[in-house]
């Protein structure tokens, strides 16, 4: 779990009991990145989880804010553990989250695991909010993969040695984990996402502002041309792509918060198994 400095005491709070000891299946070690200075409040927080009130932990420190996919790296690299959970300092975990995912990486032999959400925020109580869902079979997201991200980030489990064995996270702005997933795909990892709903993600009113723009829009080039190279999809996918991201990052706000709800989440759709992964 990624802190910094902007996250809000309580909501971190929530978020660290859903994860440890509200979990019906606890993990065996927390591990808290620090990404930069923290105010006072938090670093309150932080000094709960070194004494143990979450369970085992072990806390990073960086003094300067570097961004997620270095913070992410750093607990990724620090786990002594095969089976490392991504989990967000706002979201919520539900209880059976890890009594779900845990037995089905082992017994389905998986390398990467995900799940549904469903959002809430603070007018809209957990639970109550819109659904998202991806497919659910490895060759599903193998073909769904290439239009979209195919696992919802905060909802992840995967295998550490897999990860690391293609780089692990790598800094691209709101897309470290869908090139992760790429990488992993492409290195032979086994996926798979669960039908459950096993997190409850914080959305707030700035969300879709902060997904636009030109630097977000340098991140969708970046990695649809690194797929393009890695041969994920052709030059026609490439340029499908390129021109709904390019649409989607500089709209509204309020116009990227339906179009994402509307043709994304609610029209999860795997390609037909005849289309090529380079279509």
């Amino acid at each position: 779990m990624p802190l910094w400095g902007r996250d809000l005491p309580d909501r971190v709070e929530l978020a660290l009991s859903s994860a440890t000891v509200d979990q019906q299946r606890r993990p065996e070690l927390l591990i808290l990145t620090v990404d930069g200075p923290l105010p006072e409040a938090l670093e309150a927080l932080v000094q709960r989880v070194v004494a143990g009130e979450f369970g085992p932990s072990q806390v990073l420190r960086h003094d300067s804010h570097r961004g997620v996919a270095a913070a992410l790296q750093d607990g990724l690299e620090a786990s002594p553990y095969e089976l490392v959970a991504r989990a967000d300092a706002d979201d919520i975990c539900r209880p059976e989250r890890f009594a779900l995912q845990i037995p089905s990486m082992e017994e389905q032999g998986l390398d990467l695991l995900g799940g549904a959400m469903r959002e809430f925020s603070d007018r809209v109580e957990p639970g109550q909010g819109p659904l998202r869902t991806r497919p659910l079979e490895h060759d599903e997201i193998v073909r769904y993969l290439p239009h979209h991200s195919p696992l919802h980030h905060p909802t992840v489990v995967l295998r550490r040695s897999v990860a690391l064995a293609v780089g692990g996270y790598r800094d691209l702005p709101l897309l470290e984990d869908y090139w992760l997933w790429e990488r992993m795909m492409l290195g032979g990892a086994r996926m798979g996402n669960r039908p459950e709903v096993l997190v409850d993600y914080r959305v707030d009113e700035e969300l879709f502002a902060r997904r636009g723009g030109w630097r977000l829009f340098s991140s969708d080039l970046q990695l649809q041309r690194r797929m393009l190279l890695d041969r994920v999809i052709g030059p026609g996918r490439f340029a499908r792509n390129v021109v709904l991201r390019g649409a989607y990052r500089f709209a509204p706000g309020w116009v990227r918060r339906i179009g994402y709800r509307r043709f994304i989440e609610q029209n999860v759709e795997v390609p037909h198994p005849s289309v090529s992964i380079t279509s």
